[in-house]
């Protein structure tokens, strides 16, 4: 009993209720502690520039500010430059989308760890209590990011790039509760249902079906070609015009520090222009400001630029060459790659053409989707008037995606499938393939069809099955035809041909048909070479069919004369059908008609007259015919 106690005890480390405060606690402290972090690895980056800069343009506290504003623009909050050269205040929208990932993963660690503690967090001495729901955690973690949020937005507003009050309050808690919601996810293994009751059955199956994950990978795939192929762009344009964006970076910063904060910022927009290649790729280009796109047909308007390095891979000029239409490859490319993994799921799950065709339209507009979200947060404003446009419009490189994986990838799925469908099948010999294609035909030379009889059958193919096809050209209402003489003597000589000469002749009309005998035993040879005589195994056919005559003796080659014929008449007798004849020394005894196996031989003068009876004894070897 003290056993069975000590266990219970362990196995149950309830927490006490008054604990439950602390657990919540714990977790609005991680989502504290997580924006902390993002904000002190900011400001210590800012400060090692501030220190290094031979002229800084202010004290410490606009470094700590400038650092809290460059966290603000992380979470996708739009800043303010209110110190203009014509005085009206600039919005700064363009977001590095590098510098997200910073803060994003902080906030989906901190939900993530709370749910998944490490365990060496684990005291020895004090049991661990049950783990919070996801809901509390993803409550209290979000609750705790966003309070150092808005510390922070009270503390940029004093400073050179304060936030926009309103565009901070709706983009930055989107993003913290996004990042957080994906930590709690994936603290329960990523898992795809059950979704909440109130979630209609339909949508529910919809998200749930096989079709759809099939979709959202090969949505998925073809997405990460179309950023690898804009990035790949994005460098070819950069190499091409390196001299022009050297001399940007130069002019931009004399000192180290200075051209060392170009260049982290550059690289915090290598996301971005991925996202632009992308756009220019599909065809809609992206805005160079108000008024002008740059696309692979050439850029319209008059492109407004700030001077920056990666800016320098706008491709200039009216009119696009052949390498700017080259530029369509990538979105080629990523519909082959939808198609391939549509039709790879198709043939493993074994769907049909229409659920093929709906899967990879499915997959199309997921891409479509996809692509329109990142060319909405991938550009920005910088500035007013002609710079308050730059970047893909969102809605018109998502319809292109749309339109590109769906013109590719839908019909490219359904030939794939088809293709991989008849390459796992066993083939057939290149003979019977050759007899199906062509066993429409007549053949001539062949029986031909009685005179008025309709048109002639189709012949099987030789070397293969009878194909469905063949069946088609059958006169229809013409029962009869099928059945007469003429059609199907054609019918045997066709099945013949194609046994290999396996099948006998058919049978003439009106003929009885006689059922063949299995072939007796090879006759044992004697010394001077002639077959031994061989024991009677049966009897003879009761009659022979009328209309056929009786062999004469001799006919068949098997037949031999006995080599001691018996001097007077025995019991033996001929077959019933066929006349009685005397033995005498100089006859031969009679043999009756040759059956379809072999012949058969009468009973001879002098033995036992029923046919189980003991065989005959071997004949002497000198003894020989008279």
């Amino acid at each position: 009993m003290a056993r069975v106690t000590q266990v219970t005890e362990r196995s149950l480390p309830l927490l006490p209720a008054k604990a439950r405060p602390s657990v919540l606690a714990t977790c609005f402290l991680r989502g504290a502690i997580a924006a902390g972090l993002g904000l002190g690895a900011l400001a210590v980056l800012v400060m090692v520039l501030w220190i290094s800069s031979p002229y800084p343009d202010s004290g410490p506290g606009g470094a700590l500010r400038t650092a809290a504003s460059l966290w603000l623009l992380a979470h996708g909050a739009q800043l303010v430059r209110p110190e203009t050269l014509t005085g009206a205040p600039a919005p700064v929208g363009l977001v590095p989308l590098l510098l997200v990932a910073l803060p994003g993963w902080l906030a989906h660690r901190a939900a993530r760890d709370v749910l998944m503690p490490d365990e060496d967090e684990d005291c020895e001495d004090e049991p661990a209590g049950p783990l919070p729901s996801g809901w509390a955690v993803f409550g209290a973690v979000t609750c705790g990011y966003l309070v150092i949020a808005a510390a922070t937005v009270l503390y940029a507003a004093a400073g050179p790039l304060p936030a926009e009050p309103l565009g901070a309050a709706l983009r930055l808690p989107l993003t913290v509760a996004l990042a957080t919601a994906a930590g709690v996810w994936t603290a329960h293994g990523r898992p795809l249902g059950p979704l909440p009751e109130r979630v209609p059955a339909r949508v529910r199956d919809a998200l749930l079906d096989v079709r759809t994950s099939a979709a959202a990978r090969a949505a998925g795939a073809a997405v990460a070609v179309l950023l690898g192929g804009g990035a790949l762009l994005a460098g070819a344009g950069l190499a091409w015009h390196i001299g022009i964006a050297e001399d940007a970076f130069l002019r931009l910063a004399e000192d180290w520090s200075g051209r060392l904060a170009v260049l982290l910022l550059a690289l915090a927009l290598v996301p971005n222009a991925a996202v632009w290649g992308a756009a220019y790729g599909l065809g809609p280009g992206f805005a160079v400001g108000t008024g002008a796109v740059a696309g692979p047909l050439g850029v319209t308007g008059t492109p407004a630029l700030p001077h920056f390095p990666l800016l320098a891979a706008v491709p200039a000029g009216e009119h696009g060459s052949w390498w700017n239409w080259a530029a369509a490859g990538v979105p080629i490319a990523a519909g082959l790659v939808l198609a391939r993994f549509t039709a790879r799921a198709a043939v493993a799950e074994g769907w049909g053409r229409r659920e093929t065709a709906r899967a990879a339209l499915l997959g199309a507009v997921l891409c479509g989707c996809a692509l329109a979200g990142l060319a909405a947060v991938a550009g920005g404003p910088l500035g007013t008037g002609t710079l308050a446009a730059l970047g893909p419009v969102w809605w018109r490189t998502g319809g292109a995606a749309l339109l590109w994986a769906a013109v590719v990838g839908v019909p490219t799925a359904v030939g794939l499938r088809a293709w991989r469908l008849r390459a796992a099948a066993p083939r057939r010999p290149l003979r019977a393939r050759a007899a199906g294609l062509f066993s429409w035909r007549p053949r001539r030379g062949r029986a031909a069809v009685a005179a008025g009889s309709g048109p002639a059958p189709v012949p099987v193919g030789a070397g293969g099955p009878a194909d469905e096809e063949a069946y088609d050209f059958l006169p229809v209402g013409g029962g009869g035809l099928w059945h007469e003489d003429g059609a199907r003597e054609a019918r045997w000589a066709a099945l013949k041909e194609a046994s290999g000469g396996l099948m006998a002749d058919i049978p003439a009309a009106g003929a009885e048909f006689v059922p063949r005998r299995p072939a007796p035993d090879p006759a044992p040879q004697t010394l001077e070479g002639s077959p031994a005589p061989v024991p009677q195994s049966g009897p003879a056919p009761a009659s022979v069919p009328e209309g056929r005559p009786a062999p004469e003796p001799g006919a068949h080659p098997d037949a031999v004369r006995d080599p001691e014929p018996h001097a007077g008449p025995g019991p033996g007798s001929a077959s019933e059908s066929g006349p009685h004849r005397d033995a005498g020394p100089d006859s031969a005894p009679y043999k009756g008609p040759a059956s379809e196996s072999g012949p058969h031989r009468e009973a001879e003068p002098g033995a036992e007259p029923h046919p189980g009876s003991a065989p005959r004894s071997e004949p002497r070897p000198d003894a020989g015919p008279e």
